[in-house]
């Protein structure tokens, strides 16, 4: 892997000339939750810029296959708990959406807005991949963050911008995401990208710290960022805060996003419509080397075929997780692509989400093979 990430990483830095029925995905995001004493003060969010309208948004040329068709939508329906997905086939031209219209929690998903604004800023001469970045302990986040070791171990630890989104894409690296972001302007860069490329019902919130916090029904001490002092917190909380906090996130998530919005990004990013080629290459091959998600759609695939894509998983609360996803580009032997996002929130950690994902995968390389060249 390390090989990989090498080759990745030179390849980047060559970089291009400047390049359904659910709650309103843009209108400002809800209010926090009421004063329930012995509850912390949430802050409060500002509302998103109104995106541009996605004049290129996908539009189907063809009909669906559909026996596939019919079983996505089994699955999707039958599933226990909450789930959406969204099938497009780029050369096909037909397009699967099961509640692909709803806002679902995306988690880590949401870092590849962060990577995509960043290969953005590249294009535009802004940034280069090779730019030095030096993180402290201050830059600590919570959860998955295997970068705190290199942290810890030199009492800091000095990067490179493409190493970070090379950690925040393929390990889902929270501490080497939330760095990035802030290197590119922050929360307001990322939404103000989302906007001006018209991507559609995809929210992104303040990074993980401020995200992860308020779902639990937290606000974020630096405290938090070392060992488990952060479940230690959460766990001291009433119940029913936590349950107030949680299900308040699921019912409207504060990084919501609609299946068939992230879908379309995908095979948009695909098309060469939001980066240049050069940087358009380099963020594939970077999803092309993810390690998370070994039981999702990539234990579907069958050999010849690719899975570039980026995952999420949100916190547990009594077994119910908020937020369970696969997105990304499924890439058949003979070249036809297939841009997916599945989303889910299951009622139990019993594996049943990563069963839809492998099901649907499955489901979309037998129909291919079915009808041949993605048709």
């Amino acid at each position: 892997m390390t090989s990989i990430r090498a080759a990745i990483i030179i390849i980047g830095l060559a970089t291009a000339s400047p390049i359904a029925a659910a709650p309103d995905p843009l209108a400002p995001l809800p209010a926090p939750l009421p004063p329930t004493p012995p509850a912390p003060q949430l802050p409060s969010l500002a509302p998103y810029p109104q995106p541009l309208p996605a004049t290129a948004m996908f539009e189907p040329t063809s009909s669906s296959p559909r026996e596939l068709t019919q079983r996505v939508s089994q699955l999707v329906r039958g599933f226990d708990g909450s789930a959406g997905a969204a099938v497009l086939s780029l050369r096909g031209g037909w397009r699967i959406d099961v509640n692909g219209g709803r806002l679902f929690p995306q988690q880590s998903c949401s870092k590849l807005w962060v990577s995509l604004a960043m290969m953005d800023a590249v294009d535009q001469g802004r940034v280069r991949l090779d730019d030095p970045v030096t993180l402290d302990r201050s830059d600590l986040t919570l959860f998955n963050q295997p970068i705190a070791a290199k942290i810890f171990g030199g009492g800091g630890h000095t990067t490179t911008v493409g190493a970070l989104m090379f950690d925040a894409i393929t390990s889902s690296d929270n501490t080497a995401n939330d760095k990035l972001m802030r290197t590119i302007g922050g929360p307001p860069a990322v939404r103000a990208m989302i906007a001006a490329k018209g991507l559609g019902a995809i929210r992104f919130y303040d990074g993980e710290r401020a995200l992860q916090s308020r779902i639990a029904g937290l606000v974020w001490s630096p405290a938090y960022s070392i060992g488990n002092a952060f479940t230690k917190a959460r766990n001291a909380l009433p119940l029913g805060l936590r349950r107030s906090s949680f299900e308040h996130y699921v019912s409207n998530p504060y990084d919501g996003a609609a299946p068939i919005a992230v879908a379309t990004a995908l095979a948009r990013l695909k098309r060469g419509e939001l980066l240049s080629p050069q940087s358009t290459a380099h963020l594939l091959a970077v999803m092309g080397a993810t390690r998370t998600g070994k039981y999702r759609v990539k234990a579907a695939l069958k050999p010849g075929w690719q899975w570039n894509h980026k995952t999420g998983t949100g916190q547990d609360f009594k077994g119910r997780i908020g937020g369970l996803n696969d997105i990304g580009l499924l890439t058949a032997p003979d070249g036809s692509v297939y841009a997916m996002a599945i989303m889910t929130i299951p009622n139990h950690k019993d594996g049943r989400a990563q069963d839809i994902m492998q099901a649907i995968a499955r489901a979309v390389i037998a129909a291919h093979e079915a009808r041949g060249a993605g048709r």
